[in-house]
């Protein structure tokens, strides 16, 4: 159930050879989902889907995938900002609630620990160039160049992307009329200009990521 739950046409052959078993293995316990009224549609040959959503038991996670639970949040506290960390302390506090008591590996988690060098420095204008992706507001920002030079900007954010040591914004400058990285943490400021952006063709996050693979070809 874990395997239909993602909404994708699955394989007889694929699911056997997840779980390890035979393919006639997987085709009988089909058949017994579909006699106890499981949604699952699909034939032998060309692959089974399920067309409803369902609700399973309380999760029940080994000890590894606990301790890749944590340490990915841990991750999270540490580099994405105030609000995405207390939103991964949320999350860890609801997945706690529903884990059985004696889930396997669960007394272990407290001794889980991660250090990340210079992750502890907050990031003002991260949430703020979050929002402006999801709702396509153009940013004011002044920006400090690796050279201390601060110019004024006005960007249309299209993607943050963290690299293990600083977070920076892939964006379209106006100023520039062209694709440009941004070092989040060199933002000295950042504001709504009151404007927002429509996908113009050869100015997409896609576009830009079109443009390294042909620059990379070329060298």
């Amino acid at each position: 159930m874990q395997i239909f739950r993602g909404g994708k046409l699955c394989r007889g052959s694929e699911i056997a050879e997840q779980l390890e078993v035979s393919l006639r293995t997987v085709y009988r316990d089909i058949n017994t989902l579909v006699a106890s009224g499981v949604p699952i549609e699909g034939e032998r040959g060309v692959g089974y889907i399920l067309r409803e959503p369902i609700f399973l038991p309380p999760m029940t996670l080994t000890s590894s995938e606990l301790e890749a639970l944590h340490l990915g949040m841990e991750i999270v506290r540490q580099t994405a900002g105030r609000d995405i960390s207390e939103a991964a302390n949320r999350l860890l506090i609801k997945i706690d609630a529903v884990l059985p008591s004696n889930s396997q590996g669960r007394e272990h988690l407290g001794d889980l620990s991660i250090f990340i060098p210079g992750s502890g420095r907050e990031l003002p204008h991260l949430a703020r160039l979050k929002s402006a992706i999801t709702t396509r507001q153009v940013i004011e920002i002044d920006y400090l160049s690796l050279a201390n030079k601060s110019t004024s900007r006005f960007i249309r954010p299209l993607q943050c992307e963290y690299w293990g040591n600083v977070w920076t914004c892939t964006a379209w400058c106006e100023l520039r009329d062209g694709f440009r990285a941004f070092r989040i943490d060199r933002i000295e400021r950042s504001s709504e200009c009151g404007r927002t952006f429509q996908t113009e063709p050869g100015k997409s996050y896609e576009d830009y990521l079109a443009a390294l693979v042909l620059s990379k070809n070329r060298n």
